[in-house]
């Protein structure tokens, strides 16, 4: 068995973060992103990805996000600084990432180590507000070399 799954799963990816749909609105790979160099602590600002596809008739936008986890949470531009709300057209994938526009938890409350769970309410124009139970991602920054695939990732030691 342990064979016929190597072999089933060869080339494939599995992302991290929560899934969920609101209206027409798709949200995929909700997660907090885990730091390097171990867990956010408090006072921390944590990036939270997020990507989003509008199955609807007409454009909506993400207004905001609330957690009880932080005391804010911010749409940033790729360099931090607060921006307003996100389009979110129709038929179109928006990454809300480290590269571009993302959420930023600011002034943690409390410790996130990688595999850590937190409630956070997206809020968007037309498609409402829903409720995520989103994870810290467990740490994978390590060199590409020291896995034994391009482009796949080993968990940090310890965790």
């Amino acid at each position: 068995m342990a064979a016929a799954g190597c072999g089933a799963t060869q080339g494939e990816y599995n992302p991290p973060g929560a899934n969920a749909r609101i209206g027409s609105m798709l949200i995929r790979y909700a997660h907090i992103a885990e730091p390097p160099d171990g867990p956010w602590e408090p006072g921390d600002d944590a990036p939270l990805y997020v990507w989003l596809f509008n199955q609807g008739q007409r454009p909506d936008r993400l207004l905001g996000a609330e957690t009880t986890v932080a005391r804010s949470v911010d749409i940033v531009t790729a360099e931090g600084s607060t921006r307003g709300p996100v389009d979110v057209p129709v038929g179109k994938l928006v990454a809300l990432n480290d590269e571009r526009p993302h959420l930023l938890l600011r002034g943690l409350r409390e410790q996130l180590r990688g595999g850590d769970y937190a409630w956070v309410t997206l809020r968007f124009e037309r498609a409402g507000e829903i409720a995520l139970q989103v994870h810290a991602q467990l740490p994978t920054y390590v060199e590409e070399d020291a896995t034994e695939a391009p482009g796949l990732t080993s968990p940090s030691p310890g965790s």
